[in-house]
């Protein structure tokens, strides 16, 4: 099978029916961190988000298709509330992102760049797809 990570492809020799990777704001190194079960593809509905507890860190997820999942961080960077997963999926381009719901702040979704106020970041995390069941690459 093969693995999407960052916009290249691997080779995994788990069942991966697909995955989505994220930029640098993603968790850092490849030892410190590990895959945690997140949840089933069928528990998420496209374009709507849900907020997971993951590692002790609250997540939010997306799923753009069936096999485009993205997890970011549920805490606006703005105003520091937990509710990134109420925001607005929407797009700039070809670059899926998430509006705020408290102050429409956009990020876009695989970078966690804020289009809108350049001092912002928006914390990401890489994805996959193993089996039916979504995994975030979260820090052990």
């Amino acid at each position: 099978m093969t693995l999407l990570l960052d916009n290249k492809t691997l080779t995994d020799d788990r069942d991966v029916s697909g995955s989505v990777g994220t930029s640098e704001s993603a968790v850092g190194s490849e030892s410190a961190a590990e895959w945690v079960p997140a949840c089933p593809v069928t528990d998420l509905e496209p374009s709507w988000g849900e907020a997971a507890l993951i590692k002790a860190r609250q997540i939010a997820l997306f799923l753009l298709s069936p096999s485009e999942v993205y997890a970011v961080s549920h805490r606006d960077p703005h105003t520091d509330a937990n509710v990134m997963a109420r925001g607005i999926v929407g797009s700039r381009g070809d670059r899926p992102t998430i509006a705020s719901p408290l102050h429409k702040e956009i990020y876009d979704l695989g970078s966690g760049e804020c289009f809108t106020d350049p001092s912002l970041l928006l914390e990401t995390f890489r994805t996959r797809i193993v089996g039916g069941m979504i995994e975030v690459e979260v820090l052990s």
